[in-house]
């Protein structure tokens, strides 16, 4: 769902990066509470995992794919406001490094891939978490419907943004019925991706998972035929670092993005289908970046199109891992100097 330049007119597409620009700034400010001593590590991993995923696009009908949008998953994992940070975080990287997602347009794709998704999908997460049983089962239960609904909805808020300044004129109607139909197809991939991720780092180490925190349930005892609390117990021995989740997701990043990306779907994704379709995508402008030598995935100068599109996916995550984990230790570097202060 990366929108290219020539998509919405420039007044729109600036209204969209000062609400981009207010939800980063707001999440940065969010983010020094969540980014504790068990999140911080894994914030920069979580934002390259993402750029992996988004690599692989995965079919969902006739000629068309989709691919992980991960504000979702990002949410879940680190926090809602981290989640911005991350999604801002790789959307930035690829309209830079590999021209995916236009540079005009890029508070439109942070505002409809990283904050519509993450709120849709993080308010509702904990509506569910709230009402199901509180066991670990409903944290993966939770991730996928919240992960599900999340991408029709950032569909819909682009046809929204669409109708506030599309460059073409197509009936609204047929772009909204077209948008959310095949992203709701797309949203059930994101939703098993998101679902499979969350369960297994909550299997290995549920502590780091942001959503899944605080849903022990306290043991009751029959006292007197009334049930009471019991006194907690013994807290269990420190399960130390997050460093092999953290080697572990960095190994499973690698992998996908230099080696199993290879074999994503060439088809196009669910916008540049209904783009294609409808028109939407007549005045589309080049990428500002379109000479990179990164463009397209694929690195210049290198025939053997495996190789190319794998090395340029190893450089995107080692990229983004990068420029993650500095934005996320200068944001933790202040949560700590704020503390220090009030002491």
């Amino acid at each position: 769902m990366h929108v290219p330049d020539g998509f919405i007119n420039a007044p729109v597409s600036a209204a969209a990066g000062v609400v981009a620009v207010g939800a980063v700034a707001v999440s940065l400010r969010g983010a020094r509470r969540e980014l504790d001593e068990r999140a911080a590590p894994l914030a920069g991993l979580v934002a390259a995992f993402i750029f992996a995923v988004q690599m692989l696009n995965f079919p969902v009908a006739a000629g068309t794919s989709g691919h992980l949008l991960g504000g979702a998953l990002a949410a879940i994992l680190v926090g809602p406001y981290t989640g911005v940070l991350c999604i801002a975080v790789v959307l930035l990287m690829q309209g830079i490094l590999f021209a995916d997602g236009g540079l005009t347009a890029l508070g439109v794709n942070i505002t409809v891939m990283g904050v519509v998704t993450v709120v849709v999908a993080y308010a509702l997460f904990r509506g569910l978490v709230l009402v199901l049983p509180r066991t670990r089962r409903s944290v993966t239960v939770a991730s996928f419907v919240a992960a599900l609904v999340s991408v029709p909805a950032a569909a819909a808020a682009f046809t929204l943004v669409y109708a506030l300044g599309g460059t073409t004129d197509v009936p609204l109607g047929k772009v909204l019925t077209a948008m959310v139909g095949v992203h709701t197809l797309i949203g059930i991939g994101e939703a098993a991706i998101t679902m499979l991720t969350v369960g297994a780092v909550v299997a290995v180490r549920p502590d780091l998972v942001h959503g899944a925190r605080g849903l022990s349930t306290p043991l009751k005892l029959r006292v007197n035929g009334e049930l009471v609390d019991a006194a907690p117990a013994t807290p269990a021995a420190d399960p130390g670092s997050p460093k092999k989740v953290w080697i572990g997701g960095l190994i499973a990043a690698l992998v996908l993005a230099g080696f199993v990306s290879f074999y994503a779907s060439a088809s196009p994704d669910g916008l540049e289908k209904v783009a294609a379709d409808k028109g939407i995508d007549k005045n589309v402008e080049e990428h500002a970046t379109a000479d990179s030598p990164l463009a397209d995935y694929g690195v210049e100068g290198i025939e053997a199109t495996r190789l190319s599109g794998g090395l340029a996916g190893v450089i995107g995550v080692g990229a983004t891992l990068a420029v993650g984990t500095g934005a996320f230790w200068m944001v933790r570097r202040r949560r700590t100097e704020s503390s220090g202060a009030q002491v």
